[in-house]
C-alpha cells in the first residue's frame, strides 16, 4: 500500500463529503441512515474559519482510493461544541488561566478516521500531523468517547502525540455516552 496524506480545498471536501461521511460511518460502526444528515453537516462545517481538511488516499494500480479523512477548524464562541467545552469546564470547577487561554486560541479536531482494514499504519498520526501543521491557533482540542482503560487506536495516537485530559466522563447534550476532552499545545511538532 503506498499511501499519500493531501491537503484538500473546503470545495474539494464538499464535493467529496458523500465518499468521507462513508467512511466514517464505516470507521465508527454506525448506521448508514446517518449518511445523508452527516453529509449536510460536514458539508456546511467548511465555513467556519480556519476550516482546514486532509485525506490519506491508498495509490493503487487500479486507482486511487480515500482510506482516511481529518478536518478542523477555529474554535469559535458561536459554535455548539465550544459551548459544550465551557459547560463542561465550568461543571468541574474551571475554567482555570491555563483553560482561558486554550478557550481564546484553539483549533477544534472535528473528525479523524481511517477505515477499517487500513488502521494500525501510522495514517491517522501522519493526517492530524498534517491537518494541524501551520495552524495559527495555540491549542489543539478533540473529543472522543471514553473507552476502559482507553484501550483503542483513537487513544493509543493522541496519547502518543502528547494530547493530556481536558475532561474526562463529560456527557454532551443529547448524548448518553461518556466522552473524553483532550488537548496539548501546539505546534504538533514537538510530540514525541
Amino acid at each position: 500500500m503506498t499511501v499519500s496524506i493531501r491537503r484538500i480545498t473546503g470545495h474539494e471536501f464538499a464535493y467529496l463529503a458523500p465518499t468521507l461521511v462513508c467512511l466514517y460511518i464505516d470507521a465508527m460502526g454506525y448506521s448508514p441512515t446517518l449518511h445523508a444528515q452527516r453529509v449536510d453537516v460536514w458539508r456546511r462545517e467548511i465555513a467556519w474559519p480556519g476550516f482546514s481538511a486532509v485525506i490519506a488516499v491508498d495509490e493503487r494500480d487500479s486507482g486511487a482510493e480515500i482510506i482516511g479523512v481529518a478536518y478542523g477548524f477555529l474554535g469559535s464562541r458561536g459554535r455548539w461544541w465550544d459551548r459544550q467545552l465551557v459547560r463542561g469546564l465550568r461543571e468541574a470547577g474551571g475554567p482555570t488561566h491555563v483553560q482561558e487561554d486554550m478557550l481564546s486560541s484553539y483549533f477544534e479536531i472535528a473528525e479523524v478516521h481511517v477505515t477499517p482494514t487500513a488502521q494500525g499504519g501510522g495514517i491517522g498520526r501522519a493526517m492530524l500531523t498534517e491537518l494541524v501543521r501551520g495552524c495559527p491557533a495555540r491549542w489543539a482540542l478533540l473529543s472522543t468517547p471514553e473507552v476502559a482503560g482507553e484501550a483503542n487506536a483513537a487513544f493509543g495516537l493522541y496519547r502518543k502525540l502528547g494530547f493530556a485530559d481536558i475532561l474526562r466522563g463529560f456527557y454532551y447534550s443529547g448524548d448518553k455516552r461518556p466522552f473524553a476532552v483532550l488537548g496539548r499545545r501546539l505546534p504538533l511538532e514537538t510530540a514525541g
